[in-house]
């Protein structure tokens, strides 16, 4: 079973500070490479995953200078990577500029999509009936108007997290700032709760004027701080130390990795509804979802979830093993593997 992982070519694997789609990327491929799948990475050459890498542009690109540029580069990384890998057994796609690469493979091709219901991209892949197309969540698979098409959802390798039964007084938001993201809305949940706010995520050029006037005048340092991009290491004290991790959405969330990773690390998930959300937070077990901030206020006033109780449930429910094991089920149908067959490439 030899495997083309096709990465987007704009952000490295791992994820240095953002990267969602990276992330999941990088856990798979390690998740793979562990059972003994034959696979290489095509990705950027500043990615460091421990597993066989290739790549066209050789420095990552993050945040893009512009959609056109960006897609185009897309599509150049793409068309290199599909022919680099005509010797593989089948294609795994992450960017929607490789598919229409897939009319020239002979190998089948998958591709996750990690991005929000767009009606111009439904209808263009529609044009990819033989591509087995993999959904992060049920609520992105019911909006998706394609006929092979299931549903994994994302895993993180547990180790990767600390669990930390000892908060520190704050809440946190972890993601981009954006008004899509809800941030104005933790800003209103901390104020309104008395708890102060931990903020950490990438201020976007195309989002500098929502940061410049509805974030920053209430950033003080004090009980609203800023405290920048976060990697892993800071990440797992930023978000274990949190009392509750704020998700005030204003979208339909494809996913959302960073509540698993909130979870992870003990600390529940207060967030309003959209997208995957109540597929990923387990209500009174996780976390808690409610229909507007003033509710979120509440549940974290009364907030008396256990850690140990919370990170279980992600072991349950979210991790790299479960995930990998899928995507192999997956990649095994497609190439007609017998299970006497699969057993032997894979650990």
């Amino acid at each position: 079973m030899r495997i083309a992982l096709v990465a987007p070519p704009f952000i490295s694997v791992p994820p240095k500070k953002y990267g969602g789609t990276e992330l999941f990327v990088g856990e798979l491929a390690m998740g793979l490479s562990k059972r003994g799948v034959e696979l290489t990475l095509y990705t950027n050459g500043e990615s460091t995953l421990p597993v066989p890498l290739k790549w066209f542009y050789e420095k990552e690109e993050w945040p893009l200078s512009g959609e056109a540029e960006a897609n185009l580069k897309g599509l150049n990384h793409a068309a290199w990577a599909v022919k680099e890998a005509a010797e593989a057994d089948l294609i795994h796609l992450n960017n929607a500029a490789g598919l229409p690469l897939s009319h020239l493979c002979n190998a089948p091709v998958i591709y996750t999509v990690h991005h929000a219901y767009e009606e111009a991209l439904n209808k263009f892949y529609e044009g990819f009936p033989d591509v087995a197309f993999v959904t992060i969540s049920d609520f992105q698979r019911s909006r998706l108007k394609v006929p092979n098409v299931r549903t994994i959802h994302h895993g993180i390798e547990m180790e990767k997290y600390l669990l930390q039964d000892k908060k520190q007084g704050y809440v946190s938001f972890l993601g981009r700032i954006a008004p899509s993201k809800g941030v104005h809305l933790a800003i209103e949940i901390a104020e309104k709760s008395g708890m102060p706010l931990k903020i950490a995520g990438e201020i976007q050029p195309l989002y500098r004027d929502y940061w410049e006037r509805q974030i920053k005048p209430k950033v003080d340092g004090r009980f609203i701080e800023y405290v920048g991009q976060v990697g892993l290491e800071e990440k797992n004290a930023f978000l274990g130390g949190s009392t509750a991790m704020l998700f005030p959405i204003q979208w339909d969330e494809p996913f959302g990795l960073v509540m698993i990773e909130s979870m992870a690390c003990g600390t529940p998930v207060l967030a309003l509804p959209g997208g995957s959300v109540a597929e990923v937070v387990k209500e009174g077990v996780s976390g808690h979802v409610r229909k507007s901030a003033g509710e979120l206020v509440d549940c974290l006033r009364d907030l008396h979830l256990c850690p140990k109780s919370v990170r279980a449930y992600v072991e349950e429910n979210f991790s790299s093993d479960r995930m990998v094991e899928q995507y192999i089920e997956l990649y095994s149908e497609l190439l007609g593997l017998t299970e006497a067959e699969v057993d032997r490439v894979v650990a």
